[in-house]
């Protein structure tokens, strides 16, 4: 029988109390985590998602973070060190989606992306790396980042920014700490199928309830991508089985980069 992939592995992921980040945390705990700490704004939704998963045998903590206060996001990584005493593996899954184009983006607007999709992310990094460092031993961090960082739509310029930043961040970290056997690898997600999604289309997009059903039949494999099959990779990224595999940004997509019709 194969060994669960993140066996006595603590880990930590940023934005874990919905979507993609809540369908990391179920998955880790299926396979084998010791401890999980997940982050969000909404501490009725936390506790709710925690206690879920704790429930199920794997002990969860709730650690309430605004990603917009780079502080917070630092203090995630010590407040998963406090509760477990140590961290072996982080998720950056948490984003900001609200839109802009190059020419009605606010200086405000901008900040706000590259606080949450940039800055953050890249300071949970190194306090992750930080402590892996000071034990002297090997850890794994993953970057959820997005298909758009390529290039995007016109409406999601500051986003576009900000994705773009934290795919050569996650490059760089995972170069320079190669020696320290701490992998660093990113997953550049192509459109969802989430709860966030379905806000995100009625707000900005006018989109009905019907919307998810039309959007299936405009991709070419008739569907989204599927939360549980995304989080499963992603787990499969954190453990040791995808082996010496580091500053990978790899296209979870349905439609090719560079293709044309």
């Amino acid at each position: 029988m194969t060994a669960p992939l993140l066996r006595d592995k603590v880990v930590l992921i940023s934005g874990g109390t919905q979507g993609l980040g809540a369908g990391v945390a179920r998955r880790a705990a299926a396979e084998g985590a010791a401890g999980i700490a997940i982050t969000g704004r909404n501490a009725e939704t936390g506790q709710r998602v925690a206690a879920e998963i704790s429930a199920g045998g794997v002990e969860t903590r709730f650690i309430q973070t605004d990603l917009a206060d780079v502080e917070q996001a630092r203090q995630s990584v010590l407040g998963t060190i406090a509760a477990f005493g140590h961290v072996d593996c982080t998720v950056n899954a948490a984003g900001l989606t609200t839109r802009g184009t190059m020419l009605d983006t606010t200086p405000e607007l901008f900040d706000a992306h590259i606080a949450v999709n940039l800055k953050s992310p890249f300071f949970v990094m190194a306090e992750t790396i930080k402590h892996l460092r000071s034990r002297g031993v090997p850890g794994s961090i993953l970057n959820v980042i997005s298909i758009a960082e390529l290039g995007g739509q016109p409406y999601l310029a500051p986003y576009v920014a900000a994705k773009a930043g934290l795919a050569g961040a996650t490059r760089n970290a995972a170069h320079a700490h190669r020696w320290d056997k701490i992998r660093i690898n990113g997953l550049d997600i192509g459109w969802t199928a989430t709860d966030g999604e379905a806000e995100t289309q009625r707000k900005f997009h006018g989109a009905g309830a019907d919307w998810l059903e039309k959007a299936n039949a405009s991709v070419p494999m008739g569907k989204l991508g599927q939360v549980d099959e995304i989080a499963e990779f992603i787990v499969f990224l954190l453990s040791d089985r995808s082996g010496v595999v580091t500053g990978s940004v790899i296209d979870w997509d349905q439609n090719v980069n560079g293709g044309s019709d």
